[in-house]
């Protein structure tokens, strides 16, 4: 083929191709685990569909290898084993432009990324496919907690709570209950792994082992001053005690000079 007759064909060709665009109206999808997900996925072409295609493909963030959900040409649907029972078609995708598609019983493992591909020759050019993420949502199973460590007063423990499933992945909020079982938060801290340092319970201990030992010297110190004052005034009383039996012993000596010299004087009488 000569070169002028090859860009004629090419020229002519390229007047009949037309752009298509396929786009989706919600490029984020929230589903609770069990529930179905609706991937909205539609398209704007100027040719006819008699040769439309359309293919759903899925991608999970852990293998990242595309795999196949849905695929739909000449009328006839094609839906994986993985999938059948659980994928529902789109309802005539040539004349409504709609190429959506409904999955149920949605789980963990579904989550990621979706792509909507569609081609409808001659219009190859274009915006061709579009892509949904999808996050499936499971409630957070009960957590076990556990307490690490002595709890004794000035040593560290560690506290620990873990749910077993849960996504995405539980936020764990830690309170504590004071004398008046008021709610009050541990340093206003979020944990994501549900563990907590026992530093928070360590330095409570800490201030109350400071003023147990600021009570105890102070409750010696008096108890010394006490000590100090009734030795002081057990020495006093030895002291004035020799002093009181002194006078009597005097009183007592003298009297009986007293008679002496009365008998004395008798016989001069």
């Amino acid at each position: 083929m000569c070169p002028t007759l090859r860009l004629l064909v090419l020229i002519s060709i390229a007047g009949f191709v037309e752009p298509i665009s396929v786009s989706t109206p919600q490029k984020h999808v929230n589903v609770t685990m069990g529930e179905s997900a609706l991937l909205q996925c539609t398209f704007e072409s100027t040719d006819q569909t008699a040769g439309l295609t359309i293919q759903w493909d899925f991608v999970s963030p852990p293998s990242m290898t595309p795999q196949q959900v849905f695929y739909y040409q000449k009328g006839e649907n094609v839906i994986p084993s993985p999938y059948k029972g659980r994928v529902r078609p789109p309802q005539s995708p040539g004349p409504t432009k709609n190429a959506s598609i409904t999955i149920s019983n949605m789980q963990p493992s579904d989550a990621g990324v979706y792509t909507c591909q569609i081609h409808n020759f001659p219009d190859v050019v274009g915006q061709s496919e579009a892509n949904v993420v999808v996050n499936v949502l499971e409630k957070p199973t009960t957590p076990y907690c556990a307490v690490h460590g002595d709890v004794e007063s000035g040593h560290l423990v560690t506290l620990t709570c873990h749910s077993e499933r849960g996504s995405p992945n539980p936020i764990y909020t830690w309170i504590r209950l004071d004398q008046t079982k008021t709610r009050r938060p541990v340093l206003g801290r979020e944990a994501k792994d549900g563990v907590i340092a026992g530093a928070v319970i360590g330095a409570m201990l800490g201030c109350v082992l400071i003023i147990l030992v600021v009570w105890f010297v102070a409750h010696t110190l008096k108890k010394h001053k006490y000590n100090r004052v009734k030795k002081s005034e057990a020495n006093e009383m030895k002291r004035s005690s020799p002093q009181a039996q002194e006078a009597p012993d005097s009183v007592t000596l003298a009297t009986p000079a007293g008679n002496l010299h009365a008998e004395r004087d008798e016989p001069q009488a």
